[in-house]
């Protein structure tokens, strides 16, 4: 691996001449040769060299900064045109999924439908996270009515024969989604992987607000049907068909001007973000509204305008869409800086007219004011939030006393019964949000803590002494925790000690404070960390060296913030609990049988997926298995049988 350019001022000057002077993409790697960032360019080289320049005026966002520090390698692609690249940008985009592309985000406010076409028999569920395990997987949205969602993908699972569950229910036969025509019998393979594309991407019309089309594909298929006799075929399309109605029933709302489908775009921005509205509208009726947050300013500090911002969401959200959901026309509420260029990709994208307008006329200018007055609703939400974080903040600030808002707060909670299973959980809120992506789970390592023994103030002690131990090692190695904490504070320490927290917090009273406080000592941090408590009966806020809590209200602002990080961390502590009492609840029952060893048990569990399934299955499929022979087979599928071992050796004599 080599290292950043930045460490390498000679190789950099010599990779930036090698730039030149045209349009094309540019691909920046890191160490280990993974993209961070694919952009494009009129003149690459001025802008490749705007990310190593300083003193230019406007530093970077840390986002940005962030990245260059990892940049170990820089390629470029030419190309005769700056609409090329355009094109070009968001095909590459679209296949690697770079880390720093990311404008639009979804910080799990809004949901997407997924559908994962890379696999044989596709999947179709709803989530919050973009996850591309493969480049033919699609996700459509983001949705901002999560019920109407819900409702819909519940009624088209109804309206076509879709896999009901996520797991099958049985391991050789179907259940009786099958027997009653709900589900194609996918785990059993009664439904070929093709014939079961066909019918997702009939499903996928509808989310693409392809309803029209739909409902006439299935009219002619239905004809078809007919002409061929065959009446049962054509009466399920029959039911499709009325199942369809329903759901645009439901789901439209009919607004003038019926010969055309549209996009209408438009935002309401502050100093700091922008909400963005779309509204899919096709054959004059809208059909889907999505909703996006952008950023308001640059990477360099400077606000955008509204049209660059409006025309960044274009090109992200047009590269994420199949041909087939790019509509004739986009009505904007401003005009983009380089509207002939994003139009010209979008026709090439299409393969048909694609037109670009800022309404002036009545109707289409009152469907702007609409979607403006909806993204204000959206951003005025968005605001509330965020100034209702700010005052708790600023309120635990006041409350433990400290010199600024703490950005980063940490949550610790323990979970066993009587000993046994004991974890931990470590929860993270960032600007008083949680923050899911710093969530970590422990196992109490400590003897001393078993079934029948637990001791919360150990296992809390363990947690901390593990959790702080590189900080503890770099503070005795001469390290300056002060500048540590700074990087930290800025995202851009790359060094692995970039998770200082500004607070720190114990589900408990002063007796699991204590026992904290003597960890921290033994790695001479106690000093070093503000730490506090909340104790559950009266909501009592602990700090270190008092022995009596703080003055304050269970209703304010800051100790409200605790509470919503201590539930956090004891909701995230229950559920590993059970999941690691469920694991080893398996695991014992199957350990009961003679000759069966830990390996064994695994590999079982990890063939038959349940207990349940193992409990239904012969003793041939037991023996299919890997590491299973007949014998051990026979063992395993007595243990789970005795009452008829009983009335062979009754029959017997």
């Amino acid at each position: 691996m080599s290292l950043p350019l930045l460490q390498q001022p000679d190789r950099l000057k010599a990779r930036l001449r090698e730039v030149p002077s045209e349009p094309g993409c540019y691909l920046l790697r890191d160490a280990s040769d993974r993209i961070l960032y694919i952009g494009k360019a009129k003149l690459l080289r001025n802008r490749v060299r705007s990310y190593f320049q300083s003193g230019s005026g406007h530093a970077h966002s840390p986002r940005i900064s962030l990245m260059v520090r990892q940049v170990a390698e820089i390629e470029f692609i030419v190309t005769d045109s700056e609409a090329e690249a355009l094109a070009l940008e968001s095909n590459l985009i679209k296949q690697n999924q770079p880390h720093f592309n990311v404008l639009l985000k979804d910080d799990k406010k809004y949901p997407y439908l997924c559908i994962t076409w890379s696999e044989a028999y596709p999947r179709i569920f709803i989530t919050r996270r973009r996850r591309f395990r493969s480049p033919l997987d699609r996700f459509y949205g983001p949705y901002v009515d999560v019920g109407l969602l819900r409702r819909t993908l519940t009624l088209v699972k109804r309206v076509f024969p879709l896999r009901q569950r996520p797991q099958p229910l049985y391991r050789d036969r179907t259940c009786l989604n099958f027997d009653i025509g709900r589900c194609p019998g996918v785990c059993q393979e009664k439904i070929s992987s093709d014939d079961y594309h066909r019918t997702l991407r009939q499903v996928a019309m509808v989310f693409q607000g392809r309803n029209e089309e739909l409902l006439e594909l299935l009219h002619e298929q239905m004809g078809k049907y007919a002409e061929r006799l065959d009446f049962e075929s054509a009466a399920r399309v029959r039911d499709q068909l009325q199942g369809i109605d329903t759901l645009t029933a439901d789901q439209k709302m009919s607004l003038g001007d019926s010969s055309v489908s549209r996009d209408v775009l438009a935002l309401a921005a502050d100093a700091r973000v922008a909400a963005v509205q779309l509204f899919q509208m096709r054959a004059g009726k809208l059909v889907g509204r999505l909703g996006f947050t952008a950023d308001a300013v640059g990477a360099d500090g400077v606000p955008l305008e509204p049209g660059r911002i409006l025309q960044r969401v274009v090109e992200e959200h047009y590269s994420q869409v199949e041909p087939v959901e790019i509509p004739p026309e986009l009505l904007l509420q401003h005009p983009l800086p380089q509207q002939p260029l994003i139009e010209e990709w979008l026709v090439e994208r299409r393969g048909r007219r694609v037109k670009l307008a800022v309404p002036q006329r009545q109707q289409k200018a009152d469907l702007i004011e609409l979607l403006e007055r909806n993204a204000s609703y959206e951003l005025q939400r968005a605001q509330r939030g965020a100034e209702q974080q700010l005052l708790a903040t600023e309120d635990l600030a006041q409350l433990l006393e400290l010199p600024s808002p703490p950005r980063r707060i940490e949550g610790y909670d323990i979970s066993h019964i009587q000993g046994s299973d004991a974890v931990a959980s470590q929860v993270v809120f960032i600007d008083g949000l949680p923050a899911k992506q710093h969530y970590r789970k422990y196992k109490i390592q400590s003897s001393s803590i078993r079934a029948g023994h637990s001791d919360d103030f150990m296992a809390m002690a363990e947690i901390m002494r593990r959790r702080f131990r590189r900080w503890a090692q770099a503070k005795a190695e001469g390290a300056d925790l002060r500048a540590l904490r700074r990087a930290a504070n800025t995202a851009l320490h790359s060094g692995g000690l970039n998770d200082w927290p500004d607070v720190v917090m114990i589900d408990g009273g002063k007796g699991q404070l204590s026992a904290v406080m003597e960890a921290l000592r033994e790695l001479n941090l106690d000093e070093e960390l503000v730490v506090c408590s909340l104790a559950k009966q009266r909501e009592e806020v602990f700090v270190p060296g008092a022995k009596q809590p703080l003055e304050s209200e269970p209703d304010q602002l800051g100790v409200q913030l605790l509470r919503r990080l201590r539930d956090e961390a004891h909701r995230f502590a229950v559920s590993f609990h059970r999941q690691q009492r469920g694991e080893r609840m398996k695991r014992s029952r199957l350990s009961d049988i003679p000759g069966l060893g830990p390996k064994r048990v695994k590999e079982l569990l990890a063939h038959f997926r349940s207990i349940d399934a193992i409990q239904l299955a012969s003793p041939d499929q037991i023996a299919a298995a890997p590491g299973v022979g007949p014998a051990l087979a026979r063992q395993v599928w007595d243990y789970f049988h005795p009452s008829d071992d009983l009335a062979g050796e009754e029959l017997a004599s």
